[in-house]
């Protein structure tokens, strides 16, 4: 597919989940190019980062169910913040726990999980959270954390085929499976594509971290993530993020800067940041 395709397939207040950590493997390709379409209403799902933030800036969201939204040393992403501030948008926090926990519901086809992670705080009654109580002798009272059910969900990965079948690399995959798991359709951009994985990459199978019935749709994106990291092929662009944030500050008009960060095509927003060469030398950050 191109990403025009997987865009053509979503609809006005569908609920979508995007993939990767704050500023790290986020399907930025995918979401600029939501960004370049007419789609609005949309319920995002996300450990977020600049995704959330220029899709709230666009007037995109209707509701946000999130974590955080961080840029990482950009602490609170700055777009996110102005919405936020402005009850431009609803809102369900939860806390990093309970938002896995309800992904890895919808993913189970359950209800609910019940956890304990959230008692004590406002975070459920803020988000009208139910409790349950345990059938067995102990009796306790845990939070019923509801599944986060998502119509689509847009994962960027490091290599993939045509059928779907995934490479991550590195030693975090941070919930991306979770997130594809927990969409009626999942849709993978990549920086490099093969027809047949097992036939290039026949040592590397412990790499697929979801299997490729979760898998709806392929785009082939090199430097698909940018500006967030892709680690080990590029680092995030802090110097682009910057900029981004600068441009939050008052009056912050989005229109006025949505070109310089979203671009007509793909092609043009890359040849603006300096191409494919540029990204690539972007080095990994070390924490």
């Amino acid at each position: 597919m191109s990403a025009r395709d997987v865009v053509a397939s979503l609809r006005d207040g569908m609920t979508i989940g995007i993939g990767g950590w704050g500023p790290r493997r986020k399907p930025m390709a995918l979401v600029r190019e939501i960004l370049r379409s007419d789609l609005k209403d949309l319920t995002i799902v996300a450990y977020g980062g600049a995704d959330v933030g220029m899709l709230c800036a666009a007037g995109k969201v209707k509701k946000l169910v999130f974590a955080f939204v961080s840029l990482d040393a950009i602490p609170l992403e700055p777009w996110f913040r102005k919405a936020r501030e402005s009850g431009q948008i609803e809102v369900l926090e939860l806390d990093e726990g309970m938002f896995q926990w309800g992904l890895k519901a919808a993913a189970f086809g359950l209800p609910f999980l019940p956890t304990r992670v959230g008692l004590g705080t406002d975070l459920a009654e803020l988000g009208g959270l139910k409790t349950v109580q345990s059938p067995y002798a102990d009796a306790e009272t845990l939070i019923a954390m509801p599944a986060l059910k998502l119509d689509a969900a847009l994962i960027h990965v490091n290599r993939s085929d045509w059928r779907g079948n995934v490479h991550l690399f590195g030693a975090d995959s941070y919930y991306d499976e979770w997130f594809a798991k927990a969409a009626a359709k999942a849709y993978v951009s990549c920086e490099e594509l093969v027809d047949r994985i097992e036939d290039h990459y026949p040592d590397d199978a412990q790499l697929n971290v979801f299997e490729r019935c979760f898998v709806s749709g392929v785009v082939h994106m090199p430097c698909g993530a940018h500006p967030s990291s892709m680690p080990p092929a590029y680092g995030w662009d802090i110097k682009a993020f910057k900029a981004y944030a600068d441009t939050a500050r008052e009056p912050g008009d989005w229109a006025a800067v949505a070109d310089r960060f979203v671009g007509a095509t793909e092609e043009a927003y890359l040849e603006s940041i300096g191409g494919k060469e540029a990204v690539a030398a972007l080095p990994l950050p070390i924490f």
